[in-house]
């Protein structure tokens, strides 16, 4: 095998060079992507680079940098053997490793949006039905607490009322406002 590569021209070792490092980096990344070894701790330059929130597109990266070299060499390979010239090879070639570049780069864009941050927004809890759990003290007297749906989920949260009379476990409240430390005003709903 390695006589058949000394002996290839210049240009078709290129484009073997290419397709064959490109196809394995990228089989070693698929690879350690599906085993959990594509993380932060290990050194992945695209993790450092997603980590990074500013940029909501990124072309150049790790994983789309080694999809151009795969395509470009293996559209290049087909292209000699389909005997075409070296500019129309060189043209179709790169031209095929900007397409696949551009598809990795809009996949991994719109698979970011996809995800959620998980923090919990206490503003999204304004207007809120919800169920008194542990009794809430009239006048801000007493902390209590009170069942929620926030963003999809039961949430138990300390609150608070102004109401002139305490707040019983099972009684249905709404949420008036939020307090800075993320406490809950709440009403009795009428």
């Amino acid at each position: 095998m390695l006589n058949w590569y000394t002996e290839l021209a210049l240009f078709p070792k290129i484009y073997w060079t290419s397709a064959i490092l490109g196809t394995f980096i990228l089989l070693l990344l698929l690879v350690l992507t599906f085993i959990g070894g594509d993380s932060d701790d290990m050194g992945n330059a695209d993790a450092e680079i997603d980590a990074d929130n500013g940029i909501a597109f990124q072309f150049f990266t790790l994983k789309n940098t080694v999809g151009f070299f795969t395509l470009f060499g293996w559209s290049g390979l087909t292209c000699i053997d389909a005997a075409l010239s070296k500019p129309v090879t060189i043209a179709v070639s790169t031209l095929c490793g900007l397409v696949m570049m551009s598809l990795m780069a809009l996949i991994f864009h719109y698979m970011n949006k996809l995800s959620a941050s998980g923090t919990l927004d206490y503003k999204n809890a304004i207007n809120a039905v919800g169920e008194v759990y542990l009794t809430v003290g009239a006048k801000r007297s007493t902390i209590g607490k009170a069942h929620v749906r926030i963003q999809g989920a039961l949430r138990e949260l300390e609150a608070l009322t102004d109401a002139d009379t305490d707040l019983k476990s099972g009684t249905v409240i709404i949420v008036k406002k939020i307090t800075p430390n993320g406490i809950l005003i709440i009403d009795k709903l009428t």
